[in-house]
């Protein structure tokens, strides 16, 4: 066993001072930042029964995307544009509210500028803070929220501000959890890590799920045979394909050259005679 899977399997305080959270009334789904809605994808994946209750996304293509793969109506919305009370969390009682806010990457990926996520820096990564926002004028808070984003939230630049993030959550009353996971620890043939936080409204313990064998490699995801439309057939994309034929950028099959123009008939890319 490695030390890392040591430590997972090693008891903390929480294990027996708090009881594990359980779901046991009908869940509504609000999707702060939804995109296409990956997180209901995942739900329905597992068989879950739920509420597609609010969907909060500003891009008018993710949303297309969204009402078209989960058969919805919902309009382009604006999380500055929101008030808390448009959550609609009533009846806590009767519903188990699941508010899920990945919020956008794109100033605290290390592939941005990283501008960072500070509160009123106005970067698109600080729209984290319209959650608080949010939260704050909510009479009712859910029960349950999910965070996922890059592992960059927790570096050296960022981590006061999520440290920030997660004092403001408990002080409202939330338990947080939060560890980085790799997609292909999980059945995934793709090498994606994220980090993912778990706050449940009350004293409740939380563990990530165990890791599992990966069975697939990326040829089990491929088709044999792809509709001829799904093939890009543009005049764009014939000019775009003929400069980089031209250039000698790419392999003409036709031709029979390789990409820096010498011929593929036991001759190497640098010229010299292949033995």
């Amino acid at each position: 066993m490695k030390e890392g899977d040591l430590l997972l399997e090693q008891m903390n305080i929480f294990d027996y001072m708090r009881q594990p959270f359980k779901i046991d009334k009908p869940i509504r789904l609000i999707e702060l930042f939804a995109g296409y809605g990956s997180q209901a994808m995942a739900l329905k994946n597992l068989g879950v029964e739920f509420e597609h209750y609010r969907v909060v996304e500003f891009d008018r293509f993710a949303i297309a995307s969204y009402n078209a793969v989960h058969e919805t109506n919902f309009p382009v919305t604006d999380i500055c544009d929101l008030k808390g009370n448009d959550l609609g969390i009533y009846d806590t009682d009767k519903y188990c509210y699941i508010v899920t806010y990945s919020f956008p990457c794109t100033d605290i990926s290390v592939a941005g500028l990283q501008q960072g996520m500070a509160e009123d820096s106005g970067t698109r990564s600080s729209l984290l803070w319209e959650v608080k926002r949010l939260l704050d004028e909510t009479q009712n808070l859910p029960q349950i929220l999910l965070m996922e984003n890059v592992p960059a939230i927790h570096s050296q630049s960022n981590m006061p501000h999520f440290r920030k993030w997660l004092d403001y959550l408990e002080s409202k009353g939330y338990s947080n959890y939060w560890q980085d996971l790799n997609a292909k620890h999980y059945g995934v043939a793709q090498n994606r890590d994220r980090c993912f936080c778990v706050s449940l409204l009350g004293q409740y313990n939380y563990k990530f799920p165990r890791q599992i064998p990966l069975n697939l490699a990326m040829e089990d995801y491929l088709e044999d045979e792809v509709e001829e439309c799904y093939y890009i057939n543009s005049d764009k994309a014939k000019e775009l394909i003929k400069n980089l034929l031209d250039s000698g950028t790419i392999l003409d099959d036709n031709a029979g050259t390789e990409r820096n123009g010498t011929e593929r008939n036991g001759t190497e890319r640098n010229g010299t005679e292949a033995h």
